[in-house]
């Protein structure tokens, strides 16, 4: 059976040129980076290699404003407590987006028990953090900003220049989590005026195990796991030196080629969302229209009447590999925060799935992709009570609803998000 991956958001496979770069740390040049002896000199030059390779990649200053990390999570975590807790004194007060990734806003919950204040500043129904609302949230005890480069849920790109000039203006650090982004999006940490930046390198085709922070050198991060004095005393454990020189390969590569990735999936994510509204109906676009607002990897849909987990588990049954925008916990469907804070309704919630594109994903694989969706809408559909309720007419549709007059269908709808019409 063919098998086509449409979940790239989760991760990416490890480049050729990366996997051979990282073998000889593995078993030939072994040592720890804190040894004086050869072994470990070897590794250190390798592990500062990839501290220029990532620092090019993302414009910083020096190779210096670079931390490895065991993940893109910890390196979540160590900007918003590290920021907390070296400037404690200054303050207790951090702002949010509420549509950041758990990494963040988890974060946030944990300081809120240590005392520290939090406000979530909400997004529009496309996702979007409006500057001003940052602005209006700020207080003298604000220690930190976060808001993320691009939705790893919607795919939402964010006014970051905008948000980093009123950070400016007040004296705060602005964090930017690009751990979906890197590699998709140009960024340059100088240009933006971004004081904190945490990347994933296996998003873009670099290893697991190894995430990035950058910090500005205005930006004071303490570190929140203690133990020897690895990344200046902001990291304790010795470092993954394999990860990370596939870390610095893998920003290597991404900062010659992604211009070209960047082409390709989005001529991939128009093919497919054009083409899925044509083939099945009551379809829902979650996030912004398709354009210089949303990242081109991204296309997360809601297939009304239905359940997402069903609509997954059908595909990857038939090869196809995506997420669902729910997951299931203790037997109840809980739906996806983020859709909950753009207001989406609950049932269009646990009914979205999430494709997200590759380089390697190919025209052929999309036109598979949306001749299986449709058969497998139509399948699932035919199962469906609520399908069955609607077709009776005891309810009515939210994607699209009879009332609705055939000029306006196929429009933008109310929160301006596009819907699929029959």
């Amino acid at each position: 059976m063919r098998r086509i991956f449409l979940d790239h958001q989760s991760s990416t496979p490890v480049l050729p040129e990366v996997f051979e770069a990282m073998r000889p740390y593995f078993t030939e040049v072994f040592g720890s980076p804190s040894s004086l002896h050869q072994h470990g000199l070897q590794a250190r030059d390798a592990v500062a290699k990839a501290r220029e390779q990532v620092a090019s990649f993302i414009n910083a200053e020096s190779p210096d404003n670079i931390v490895f990390t065991p993940s893109g999570t910890e390196a979540a975590n160590l900007a918003v407590k590290g920021v907390a807790y070296a400037n404690r004194r200054r303050g207790n007060h951090i702002v949010v987006s509420e549509a950041e990734h758990p990494a963040v806003l988890n974060s946030a919950e944990f300081l809120e028990t240590q005392g520290f204040a939090c406000h979530r500043v909400k997004v529009d129904g496309q996702g979007r953090v409006n500057p001003e609302d940052v602005r209006g949230a700020l207080t003298d005890r604000t220690l930190l900003i976060c808001v993320q480069l691009a939705n790893h849920d919607i795919g939402t790109i964010q006014p970051i220049a905008e948000i980093s000039a009123i950070a400016h203006e007040r004296g705060i650090p602005l964090f930017v989590d690009a751990a979906s982004s890197a590699g998709w999006l140009p960024i340059d940490v100088q240009a933006l005026g971004i004081g904190l930046l945490s990347l994933a390198p296996h998003r873009f085709y670099g290893p697991k195990g190894v995430g990035v922070l950058y910090r500005s050198r205005g930006a004071r991060v303490a570190g929140i796991i203690h133990g020897g004095m690895q990344e200046g005393g902001r990291q304790a454990g010795t470092e993954n030196v394999p990860g990370i020189v596939g870390a610095g390969v893998a920003c290597a590569v991404a900062a010659r080629e992604k211009a070209g990735w960047i082409r390709h999936a989005a001529a991939l994510q128009e093919r497919l969302w054009t083409s899925l509204q044509a083939r099945i109906p009551y379809l829902k676009l979650n996030g912004p229209e398709l354009g210089p607002e949303r990242i081109g990897t991204n296309l997360n849909v809601s297939f009304e009447f239905l359940e997402g987990e069903a609509i997954l588990l059908r595909l990857d049954v038939l090869g196809i590999a995506v997420a669902s925008g729910t997951s299931c916990v203790s037997k109840s469907l809980k739906i996806s925060p983020v859709l909950a804070a753009i207001g989406l309704e609950h049932s269009l919630a646990q009914g979205s799935i999430i494709f997200s594109l590759g380089k390697d994903n190919t025209q052929e694989e999309i036109g598979h992709t949306i001749e299986t969706c449709a058969a497998v809408a139509a399948k699932l559909r035919e199962m469906s009570p609520r399908w069955e309720e609607f077709q009776r007419g005891g309810i009515d549709s939210m994607v699209c609803p009879r009332s609705t007059a055939p000029s306006a269908l196929g429009l933008l709808s109310g929160s301006g998000d596009q819907v699929s019409e029959p």
